[in-house]
């Protein structure tokens, strides 16, 4: 299996196979690639619809060449515990970086999160974050900022009244619940609008639809966040001595079925 970077032959063979619609399973398997690298490759280079051959070689080129010429600052972050490989581990997260990018956060907000979420304490200081990441103390900062405004990152107090900056098992619902609130007040500004349009006229049907559209939607992420989270969090029954022993199987809370529109 070949091993190296990419070479540009290759990119354009990953761009030909984007172009036949073909899924990065099967390119990675006719360059003899994993797919992660091929993966890797198209998400960090404008994704599936914009990855372009020579702009992808050119751009690797470029990050070769400042990593060989830019030495690290400061002491260098400890290698990974529990035996785990360090490239393969600085591999990943740079896939998960690219991967929160692709799906719309912005790229440092996107290192800080993949960052926090693969230590195993999910607790970083503002100083580990710059020593880890080696960027400023500002974007640091200004990353936190906006991971903490959507619910993905909060603060506790530290030692010597250092902040630490979080992520836990309730990242997600707590993010889920905040697109939830924050859909729920496009719903009140649309509904605010057909009344200033005048009900009955276009303008107004075409708001009361999204307010509709967007009112159910954030009512079934509410509800399916807080169910997930009180199945998944739920602690296992201990049977008891008078109880079956598959006693505590069926005691899981049944998640409530999503209505359909049609059902509304």
């Amino acid at each position: 299996m070949p091993g190296g970077r990419l070479t540009q032959p290759e990119r354009q063979q990953i761009a030909l196979g984007l172009a036949d619609g073909l899924a990065y399973a099967e390119i990675a398997r006719r360059l003899e690639r994993p797919t992660s690298t091929v993966t890797r490759e198209v998400t960090r280079n404008g994704g599936p619809t914009a990855y372009r051959a020579d702009v992808a070689h050119r751009a690797t080129e470029r990050r070769a060449h400042r990593r060989r010429t830019t030495p690290p600052r400061g002491p260098q972050p400890p290698a990974p515990a529990y035996g785990r490989d360090p490239g393969a581990v600085r591999e990943f997260e740079e896939v998960f970086t690219t991967v929160l990018t692709a799906s719309g956060m912005p790229t440092m907000m996107s290192r800080v999160m993949a960052c926090l979420t693969l230590t195993d304490s999910g607790s970083l200081t503002a100083s580990e974050l710059v020593q880890r990441l080696d960027v400023s103390p500002a974007s640091v900062s200004k990353a936190i900022t906006f991971l903490e405004s959507q619910g993905m990152v909060r603060r506790e107090p530290g030692e010597r009244r250092r902040e630490r900056y979080v992520v836990d098992d309730d990242v997600w619902y707590d993010s889920m619940m905040a697109s939830a609130r924050s859909t729920a007040q496009l719903v009140g500004i649309a509904r605010q609008g057909v009344g200033v349009l005048g009900s009955g006229t276009p303008a107004a049907a075409r708001l009361e639809n999204i307010a509709r559209f967007l009112d159910f939607v954030s009512e079934s992420i509410a509800r399916a966040a807080q169910q997930a989270r009180e199945i998944l969090h739920s602690k296992p029954v201990t049977p008891s001595s008078d109880a079956p022993a598959d006693a505590g199987a069926d005691d899981l809370p049944t998640p409530t079925p999503v209505p359909m529109p049609e059902d509304r």
